[in-house]
């Protein structure tokens, strides 16, 4: 009892020599804080209720060495980054060389910002926003949500504006929409990342709701991020595909260019749905982070 009541001392002490001095970021972080020390405090007198996080947990937070999967996350991180620059420089290079370049005053330059965008925001813009929570564990959580939203929000300007292209093309071509696989799959795959990017920034970042939504909605979230990769992977390989179908000779070189693009895509897709599944690469929660309820978000 009376160790109890000298912890509970300690920690008013150490709350108001932090508020003297100026070390407290704000508000917030000054509760996480309390918090935390409350957390420590029933786990170090036996008492489970009421505490937010489990032994390993604590474990985890107390433990200064890196995760030993670390060193297989940073190899493969490199070779997705790797992957995912080739795929946009193939792609800008077949358009480049073989398709007459990019502008905006001719139909055939200006559809060819179409898959040249959608490759670099709905495929590799989009997998980096959301490998930021693995690819820099380090940095704190607030700054992390604001770096997701922001390349998110540049993916899905590079997918309007490269849908803008098409659809324009087709117009001033007098094609019809909306005739292909592709078409179908890739309109589908950015309006529902649309939704999911007002749904994100609504509930976890501006305004936010409450932990507890938050802790529901966060498997949903995380189910449609890995579905609409699918789906702007699946749709960037029928699209690589259709061009290379239109292409007769098999030992062109624009053809094989254009597979070697395919292939790149593919390949980066696979690794980022890998490092994105695996629980082992999973960001550990530090002790700022613990929220104020019984739900801590990854």
């Amino acid at each position: 009892m009376r160790r109890g009541i000298k912890m509970e001392r300690n920690d008013a002490e150490e709350r108001e020599r932090l508020r003297a001095s100026g070390e407290e970021d704000d508000d917030d972080e000054e509760v996480e804080e309390y918090n935390v020390c409350k957390i420590r405090r029933d786990w170090e007198r036996g008492s489970e209720s009421g505490s937010l996080l489990a032994r390993s947990t604590l474990y985890d937070m107390d433990s200064g060495d890196p995760p030993a999967d670390l060193p297989l996350f940073t190899k493969l991180y490199t070779l997705a980054q790797i992957l995912g620059i080739l795929s946009v420089v193939l792609v800008g290079v077949w358009l480049g060389i073989y398709r007459g370049g990019f502008a905006w005053s001719t139909p055939l330059e200006q559809f060819n910002w179409h898959p040249l965008l959608m490759t670099l925001g709905l495929v590799f813009l989009y997998a980096n926003g959301a490998l930021v929570y693995r690819g820099f564990r380090s940095e704190r959580k607030k700054k992390l949500k604001v770096a997701h939203a922001l390349v998110m929000i540049g993916a899905l300007v590079c997918s309007i504006v490269g849908l803008v292209a098409v659809f324009q093309y087709h117009a001033t071509e007098g094609y019809p929409d909306m005739r292909s696989l592709h078409s179908w799959l890739g309109l589908s795959t950015v309006i529902l990342f649309a939704c999911q990017w007002l749904a994100g920034l609504l509930t976890f970042l501006f305004p936010g709701l409450r932990s507890s939504l938050r802790s529901a909605y966060l498997p949903i979230h995380q189910f449609f991020g890995m579905f609409i990769f699918a789906g702007a992977v699946t749709s960037a390989l029928i699209g690589l595909t259709e061009k290379a179908a239109f292409i007769k000779d098999i030992t062109s070189p624009e053809k094989v260019l254009i597979n070697v693009a395919g292939l790149s895509v593919a390949l980066f897709g696979g690794l980022v749905a890998y490092l994105l599944s695996q629980h082992k690469f999973r960001r550990r929660t530090t002790e700022d982070e613990v929220l104020l309820t019984d739900t801590v978000l990854e």
